[in-house]
């Protein structure tokens, strides 16, 4: 038997992304054509953005439960979210989460802290690389988190705004991205976590000159192990991460 997830969506291409590559994964482990159960729930990305430029979190947690409560009278058995920055109002205090999930950026730090990183840098939306919710999971196995200068960050934010959650990919911002990660390396950081769900989609492996911690797909990979009982089922139901 097998579990059924739930992907609760924000942003389009990060959702399609994990979905994608859940279901690939599942015909790995399950053979031709299988996979588990998965159900997806997304409402759009515009409902929130008020809330983002007054920095009300509270208000955008209240919009992820009600997809949440979708996914539970849909059967799913628990949940990931594709995406990094609303992770910052999942754990805002409030009514447990139907459903447990798995947090994106605990998924993360421990694979950082598995493959023995030391010193992290961060590539997400300013949200993100402002916030709180990675230094505070990758501080828990001890590894520190290094953002980009302010100027820098900005263009991480612009990008990911302005091309990636829209499907627009291009070298001229593959390249900048590729720069602020060579400026990282020069700061000591052994690795670069892609922390917003769509950069995967622009950085490779191949065009980083760091190792990159692939949010997207980490997170996909952890669900496919908890759906065919590889890892024990989730315990957080929202707030902050025990």
């Amino acid at each position: 038997m097998t579990r059924h997830l739930g992907i609760l969506g924000h942003s389009a291409e990060g959702a399609a992304l994990c979905f994608r590559t859940f279901c690939r994964l599942g015909e790995e482990a399950l053979g031709e054509h299988e996979h588990p159960d998965v159900t997806l729930d997304c409402i759009s990305f515009a409902r929130c953005m008020p809330a983002y430029d007054r920095g009300d979190f509270d208000e955008i947690r209240a919009t992820m439960e009600v997809s949440l409560d979708r996914l539970a009278e849909a059967g799913a058995d628990f949940f990931v979210c594709p995406d990094n920055t609303v992770h910052q109002a999942l754990e805002r205090p409030g009514r447990d989460f139907p459903i447990p999930g798995l947090h994106i950026a605990h998924v993360v730090a421990g694979h950082a802290a598995r493959a023995g990183y030391r010193r992290v840098a961060l590539l997400g939306t300013r949200y993100t690389m402002d916030g709180p919710v990675y230094p505070a999971a990758l501080g828990a196995h001890g590894i520190e988190a290094v953002v980009p200068d302010p100027g820098d960050r900005e263009l991480v934010n612009e990008i990911i705004f302005s091309e990636l959650v829209k499907g627009v990919f291009t070298d001229a911002s593959r390249e900048t991205y590729r720069k602020i990660i060579q400026t990282l390396a020069g700061r000591g950081c052994d690795a670069v976590a892609l922390v917003c769900t769509e950069i995967p989609l622009l950085v490779t492996p191949e065009s980083s000159p760091l190792p990159t911690l692939d949010s997207t797909r980490l997170l996909a990979r952890a669900a496919l192990d908890v759906a065919v009982g590889r890892r024990p089922m989730p315990a957080w139901r929202g707030g902050p991460h025990p």
